[in-house]
């Protein structure tokens, strides 16, 4: 590919997220291969109000407004577009995703593989996962 060949690449938007927490996961990752193809250029702010456009509806309209109105104020600013993506799932995901990754942590096994190649898929999986409170390290323990 060229330099030039994420302005012509057709690239999905994301549907609209309403604040659905199983949704979250999808929404945010639709929303990251659209900026990485069609707004790397664009600044951390351009990018996260584009992102707002497609949160609408139930709670997450009131979110979004009461972000917007941080965001308008200078009361809140995002350094990256990732921790506009942590922050909304913070708000949204329930703690869904974390506890899909215990079980995926506790099922994991080195086996045949390297010790390394054993703590990059213990990486992987964990990535993102926030440790809040001690819920998240507790249920991995007691699974």
């Amino acid at each position: 590919m060229g330099t030039n060949a994420g302005s012509q690449m057709e690239v999905a938007k994301p549907d609209i997220f309403n604040g659905e927490a199983g949704k979250v996961g999808g929404f945010v990752s639709a929303c990251k291969i659209y900026i990485k193809n069609k707004l790397r250029g664009e600044t951390v702010e351009g990018q996260v109000q584009w992102a707002l456009s497609y949160v609408q509806g139930g709670l997450a309209d009131v979110w979004k407004e009461n972000l917007m109105e941080e965001l308008e104020s200078g009361e809140m600013k995002y350094e990256s577009i990732e921790e506009f993506f942590t922050s909304l799932k913070k708000k949204f995901g329930g703690g869904e995703e974390e506890a899909v990754k215990a079980a995926e942590l506790r099922r994991i096994e080195q086996g045949g593989k390297t010790i390394e190649e054993y703590v990059q898929e213990f990486k992987r999986i964990a990535r993102g996962v926030v440790m809040r409170e001690d819920h998240w390290w507790k249920s991995l323990k007691e699974g």
